[in-house]
């Protein structure tokens, strides 16, 4: 079950989910979402929550709504959140994780890049 917290807005928080799945390719480019009813009863949210997180998610440029169809993933959208996410990622969190680093004395040499079993 998930559970939402008070640091930002609960369709923030699903939106970040929805684009965390949308970088792992599901769904894939050009498929449909899940229903907004279906999304509601799967995080248990009012649907005029999940709605707003969709329309987060098209504000963005990944999604497109097809009339009566409904919303589908745009050609590229992970490519473009990929690309947004890097950039998120090299301004705000490797600045403090580097600093982080620095203060343990922790260098390059002593980290491992891959997963370890």
């Amino acid at each position: 079950m998930q559970t939402w917290n008070d640091r930002q807005p609960i369709y923030q928080q699903l939106a970040d989910i929805l684009a965390a799945q949308l970088l792992d390719g599901d769904p894939p480019e050009g498929a449909a979402m899940p229903s907004v009813r279906g999304l509601a009863g799967r995080y248990l949210l009012n649907p005029l929550t999940v709605n707003r997180a969709l329309q987060a998610l098209g504000d963005e440029g990944l999604l497109e709504n097809r009339r009566g169809m409904g919303l589908y993933v745009r050609p590229g959208a992970r490519e473009r959140l990929k690309a947004v996410e890097r950039q998120r990622f090299m301004e705000t969190e490797w600045p403090r994780l580097r600093q982080r680093l620095r203060r343990l004395g922790i260098g390059a040499d002593q980290l491992n890049w891959e997963e370890r079993a």
